[in-house]
């Protein structure tokens, strides 16, 4: 994990220089206003994002300052809160700008995860095939037999039963590929089986992973940003309005204003609801808030309980190592992005920071 953060941060410097700048700093307000309880989509190509001030809203400005200066604390570079799509908040902080890159981290896994249900909306897959459909025979080191058995869904929900304890647990060549489980009998955050998806992507659709889901998603719905291999890992990088953007998308269920990103609203539900009863917090590689138990990256007990107490309970999240953040909050018309240095902990998903965060949020919101 050194590593991954040596080379994000030498990408991140790297990217900072390379941004397409369409989602700069600049706030316009054009006319006319969108009806209230509609949701507002900044238009494409354009650095335009109408802003809606915290008072117009009626928040808790008092709480602001407390809020700021928890996020400054806890090493945080840009952070954005949408109200119904409009800017309520947007802060960057020590030198890193709107223009800026950042690593989504393991929150990048919610962009693959609707990649997957655009290539079975189109035809390429089902996600109820066997994997092996699109990695071949022999992709691992399990009998062919138990091979098929692994079907695509159990990559996005990660039950595919492979060995995550593993010396390199993201390491997904043949030999790092061993059976310790039925698929769908055990969860486990094991990033290698993740990883795979690309592949399997990528086969399906004859297009390489990376160009289907920028030409599906990232420019039709003008975001900026990359995907780029460090190690094993295969990350998403994007200045924080970008993140914001497909988090709004997320908001209005896959549909970025008039046009349908993802039409199977079937699989949207599925992808974003809990997939297996494992670990209820979980979806297609998305996590829920709410439910009745939850399990973290590497550790393999059940916890009773919401995942995430202080936050609401209909939030769905895209969370990535080091306290990369993305929530979404239907309920409330939400959408909040945090990316940034590790806030602490050092974990791969969730973290305490996600509660320590929300108690700021919910006094500030609320």
């Amino acid at each position: 994990m050194k590593q991954l953060v040596a080379l994000s941060l030498f990408l991140f410097i790297l990217l900072t220089g390379c941004s397409s700048g369409d989602d700069s700093k600049d706030n316009e307000n054009p006319d006319p206003d969108p009806v209230a309880g509609e949701l507002y989509f900044p238009p494409i190509g354009s650095s335009t994002w109408e802003t809606v001030s915290p008072t117009e809203l009626g928040w808790n400005t008092d709480a602001e300052q407390s809020l700021y200066d928890f996020l400054e604390e806890k090493g945080t570079d840009g952070f954005i809160i949408l109200k119904d799509g409009k800017i309520a908040v947007e802060w960057y902080f020590g030198g890193f700008t709107a223009d800026d890159s950042h690593s989504w981290n393991s929150a990048g896994k919610t962009l693959t995860a609707m990649t997957v249900g655009i290539a079975q909306e189109e035809g390429f897959l089902s996600i109820t095939d066997s994997s092996m459909d699109y990695l071949g025979e022999g992709w691992s080191m399990l009998t062919p037999e138990q091979e098929a058995n692994i079907t695509v869904r159990h990559h996005l929900t990660m039950t595919t039963g492979l060995d995550y304890t593993v010396d390199d647990p993201f390491c997904y060549d043949k030999e790092c590929l061993i059976y310790k489980n039925e698929p769908g009998t055990f969860w486990y955050y094991h990033n290698a089986a993740y990883t795979l998806l690309d592949q399997i992507v990528t086969n399906a659709t004859g297009t390489d992973f990376k160009q289907y889901s920028y030409e599906k998603i990232r420019d039709k719905i003008g975001m900026q940003g990359t995907w780029i291999k460090v190690n094993y890992n295969n990350l998403f990088f994007s200045n924080t309005r970008s993140m914001a953007r497909y988090g709004l998308l997320c908001l209005n269920e896959g549909t970025w204003n008039e046009t349908e990103i993802l039409s199977d609203k079937s699989y949207f539900t599925a992808m974003t609801n809990t997939s297996q009863n494992l670990n209820q917090s979980y979806g297609y590689l998305w996590w829920l808030n709410g439910k009745g138990n939850f399990k973290v990256p590497g550790n393999e007990a059940t916890f009773s309980g919401e995942l995430m107490a202080e936050a609401p309970s209909d939030l769905i999240s895209g969370l990535g190592a080091f306290d990369q953040k993305l929530y979404v909050v239907p309920s409330q018309n939400l959408v909040i992005v945090r990316l940034g240095d590790d806030a602490g902990e050092s974990q791969l998903g969730p973290s305490s920071f996600d509660n320590l965060l929300w108690e700021k949020l919910s006094a500030y919101i609320n």
